[in-house]
């Protein structure tokens, strides 16, 4: 091809996946994450290469030991977005090789991702997680971090057989994680800047293993350097514009479109983006402040918070960050060959601005 892309991916699957799967597959990637793309093999190699993630994360999970299978298969079914997946099946499409890995780099991701989460829960003393009850509430907080370690150990073991140079990334990864979560749980330091705090930690917490999926899809397919940094620092930036989306969307959206309760972080009084900038504003309400000192457990005083802020500076800057995180997204894009593959990654940086509205 002139543009040096493939036409097929590099784990295409070997059966066609029935239509009314992808469709349906498709359907809830663009819901969730924004995903636009028009172009129909893209649109049939992403959905068999995601079916072949499933397959691969289920088999993975297996454990002869029932506790252990039922804990670790709870959140593998309970879905989600699989957008670390998905982001690293796109960039394998910046590839010229037809090299195995890319599904196998892509569920491992998701269950790095996974096991976050099992931990996540228990710090955060969660009951739910995806429309379905939480490990750590349906047995114990001991059952979870189990589980969560169990998906780190499997994770590695699928990440060792795409060579060592994969195993350090994904060590380094971790790494990122868990410096990240430190960061958040003992906030910042003295004369550290609670913006930049927040955001370096979110570009830990999040941003570092979407970078790694982008990292991942690219190396696995044989894309030239350019390209892998590229859709490494793209992965970084997009991850990090989600968590400030989802602040944005906390407070500015009525809970009817959300489908949960609105201003969650302000009941367990955690400080967003939004709430920063409004906090770093000498002209902010002191009402306001009042309010963002601590966790607020009353209906009325949420609804009271989440007026405020709307009314606030703090909204309006958080939204001008996060277009400006979208606009740097799409400058990496820029440095890759034009193609559907390009476009649907240039689709979500767009949806992330435009879901806050």
């Amino acid at each position: 091809m002139s543009d040096g892309q493939r036409t097929a991916s590099p784990a295409a699957p070997t059966a066609e996946v029935d239509v009314t799967e992808r469709d349906e597959t498709i359907g809830n990637l663009r819901a969730t994450v924004g995903l636009q793309i028009e172009d129909e093999t893209l649109l049939r190699l992403l959905a068999a290469g995601l079916a072949e993630v499933e397959t691969l994360l289920r088999e993975v999970v297996h454990s002869d030991v029932r506790a252990v299978h039922d804990a670790a298969l709870h959140l593998v079914e309970a879905g989600g977005k699989r957008f670390r997946p998905l982001f690293t099946l796109l960039a394998s499409q910046f590839g010229t090789d037809e090299r195995e890995g890319v599904v196998t780099a892509a569920a491992s991701v998701e269950l790095v991702h996974l096991a976050t989460l099992y931990h996540d829960d228990v710090m955060d003393e969660a009951t739910m997680r995806r429309g379905a009850e939480s490990v750590n509430a349906r047995w114990d907080n001991s059952i979870a971090i189990l589980t969560g370690d169990f998906l780190f150990a499997h994770a590695s073991r699928l990440v060792a057989d795409l060579g060592t140079d994969a195993a350090r990334i994904i060590a380094e990864t971790f790494g990122e994680l868990v410096t990240g979560q430190m960061r958040e749980t003992v906030g910042p330091v003295d004369g550290e800047d609670p913006v930049d705090h927040y955001l370096t930690v979110i570009a830990q917490k999040t941003g570092s293993l979407i970078a790694t999926a982008g990292r991942f899809g690219g190396m696995m397919s044989g894309a030239t350097p350019e390209a892998i940094g590229a859709l490494r620092r793209f992965g970084e930036i997009v991850g990090t514009a989600f968590q400030i989306s989802d602040d944005v969307i906390d407070i500015a959206s009525p809970s009817v479109e959300l489908g949960k309760s609105q201003g969650t972080d302000l009941r367990e009084g955690v400080r967003t983006l939004p709430m920063l900038y409004a906090l770093a504003d000498e002209g902010t309400d002191p009402r306001l402040r009042e309010l963002l000192a601590g966790p607020i457990t009353e209906d009325a005083l949420v609804e009271e918070a989440l007026g405020l802020l709307r009314d606030s500076t703090g909204l309006v800057r958080a939204r001008s960050t996060l277009s400006d995180y979208a606009r740097r997204a799409r400058v990496e894009l820029a440095a890759l060959p034009a193609s559907p593959a390009r476009d649907a990654c240039e689709s979500v940086a767009d949806y992330l601005v435009a879901r806050t509205y």
